[in-house]
């Protein structure tokens, strides 16, 4: 397996929440705790650093252990949900040595599949899915379509982040958004915030390798 793909990615995810923390907390500030950016820079730290080193050649296994170590390391509600997704493509990625366009769109199906198991959300509820999603589409659509992987993966990342501005219009259903509906009004949800950083990583990582 082309480990480094993998491993690239999630340590570009780990760069991106550290350099964005202080404006998740401020965007997590309006109606939550402000510990979004900590739970999401030290999770997706601890994700990277589970399976940097690891002599692992199972694209699956390495998602799995990451997914299980973040778990364990940012135990919140958010920390819980993004590492159901990593442990859910861990699952859909057993036994596949070879991060190819096809593994990548299981990848990211698999994890938005271990969000919504986790978190029993869908696609309007002013979540992580709102930006999630749509990227989600378009990269399996440009890559069927027969776009090279890093043009797909950037088309992916506009999308999550035009998901991400209209959950403005959304209507909070779960958490404390939904308590906080005066305040979290015509603001862009932070969960979904996650999402857009989570596609643009992976979009700069495609870039980069």
């Amino acid at each position: 397996m082309n480990k480094n793909e993998l491993v690239n990615f999630l340590r570009q995810l780990k760069n991106t929440m550290e350099d964005n923390r202080e404006y998740l907390i401020g965007l997590d500030s309006i109606v939550g705790d402000g510990d979004l950016g900590l739970t999401m820079s030290d999770g997706f730290r601890a994700a990277y650093e589970a399976v940097k080193d690891l002599e692992e050649t199972d694209a699956g296994r390495m998602c799995y252990t990451a997914g299980k170590v973040m778990a364990e390391k940012v135990p919140s509600t958010m920390g819980t949900l993004m590492a159901s997704g990593l442990i859910e493509a861990g699952k859909e990625l057993r036994d596949t040595e070879e991060m190819k366009d096809a593994a990548w769109i299981i990848f990211f199906k698999a994890y938005e599949t271990g969000v919504c198991k986790r978190g029993h959300a869908k696609v309007g509820d002013k979540t992580f899915l709102d930006a999630f999603h749509p990227a989600c589409e378009v990269l399996e659509s440009q890559l069927d379509q027969g776009a090279p992987l890093e043009e797909a993966a950037r088309k992916a990342s506009a999308a999550a982040e035009k998901g991400f501005h209209a959950t403005a219009a959304l209507t909070a259903v779960h958490g404390r958004a939904a308590a906080h509906r005066e305040k979290s009004g015509q603001t862009e949800d932070a969960g979904a915030a996650v999402a857009m950083l989570m596609v643009r990583a992976f979009a700069d990582s495609m870039a980069a390798s």
